[in-house]
């Protein structure tokens, strides 16, 4: 019997296939769901369900990337989207994550994220001096469009406690609060086109106003490193843009815990490339999703061991 026994166990290890595949469960730490990061989490989520042998992932509402980021500082099985100065600030400890290191990872470079100031016409705001004494929100709490601008509000000289009346609004409820005239402007940083703006923008009765404030790179670069460049939002972007808009660009980057297993990190990283027509399909913002833009100098954290066992095989060169 025993003898009967040993044989049909060597048999069912035979039957199996030469590379077990790991049952691995994924949560997807997004944004809110007016934004650009919870529809690609979303899409992102179900490639990597469909497409990686034994991989469950699902996608979360969050606050934006402070919150994503506080979340791979548990330890538990996150991938999270976050821009780059939150990330930094996280893996140093430092502002919103001062005492509580978060030990991160780059898995890939994903798109640039724009500074969006935004008011409409006959709020009197058309430069960044006009917020004084405004209703403006600057973003959820967790969220990077907080961390941002703060940084923009600082480096255009105006105090965000005292020179304006500040809420704390996701882009959806900063939409819907601009529209009932309860805020003047709102900061919000975002892919193009971000969803909640274009809602705003096509409203009958309201004319979109997008506040330049490229001039604020400079003095945020030389207090918090290059993390910013000056950008333009194309006036084609949203309805009733009279001109480009010259604003404040900050990268998007994909992250996890540095105890990901490597194999797991690859298989991400590896099914995003060979899948990026899926992902494009969600939201165009996948279409930077590129070789060319996977730079070590794009990120201020390190990348993943997986992640560079990737890119390695298709001969990108990071540095």
């Amino acid at each position: 019997m025993r003898k009967l026994i040993n044989m049909l166990a060597l048999s069912a290890l035979i039957a199996m296939p030469a590379i077990a595949q790991e049952k691995v469960n994924i949560s997807i730490a997004t944004g809110g769901t007016g934004g650009v990061y919870y529809p690609m989490g979303g899409g992102l989520a179900n490639v990597l369900s469909k497409f990686v042998p034994g991989m469950s992932a699902t996608a979360e509402v969050t606050g934006g990337s402070v919150d994503n980021l506080k979340l791979i500082g548990t330890g538990k099985p996150y991938v999270a989207f976050s821009m780059t100065d939150a990330a930094l600030d996280a893996y140093k400890g430092e502002d919103k994550f001062k005492g509580q290191k978060v030990p991160l990872r780059t898995l890939m470079i994903l798109y640039p994220n724009r500074m969006h100031v935004v008011s409409v016409e006959g709020m009197g705001i058309n430069n960044m001096k006009d917020l004084k004494g405004k209703r403006v929100s600057t973003g959820s709490p967790g969220s990077a469009t907080e961390v941002m601008a703060f940084r923009v509000i600082e480096s255009a000289g105006l105090d965000k406690d005292k020179d304006m009346k500040r809420e704390r609004l996701g882009v959806a409820e900063s939409v819907n609060a601009l529209k009932d005239k309860k805020i003047d402007a709102f900061f919000w940083v975002g892919g193009l086109p971000t969803a909640a703006v274009t809602d705003l923008a096509a409203t009958p009765g309201i004319k979109i106003k997008m506040v330049d404030h490229a001039e604020t790179v400079a003095g945020m670069n030389k207090k918090y490193g290059n993390l910013y460049v000056e950008d333009v939002i194309p006036k084609t972007t949203y309805s009733g843009m009279q001109a480009d808009n010259k604003q404040a660009t900050v990268m998007n980057i994909l992250v996890a815990h540095e105890n990901m297993s490597e194999q797991t990190a690859y298989n991400i990283v590896k099914t995003i490339f060979d899948k990026r027509d899926d992902m494009i399909a969600v939201h165009k913002e996948s279409e930077n999703f590129k070789y060319e833009n996977q730079k070590a100098s794009a990120s201020p954290i390190p990348f993943h061991p997986g992640a560079l066992k990737y890119f390695k095989e298709k001969g990108v060169k990071l540095q």
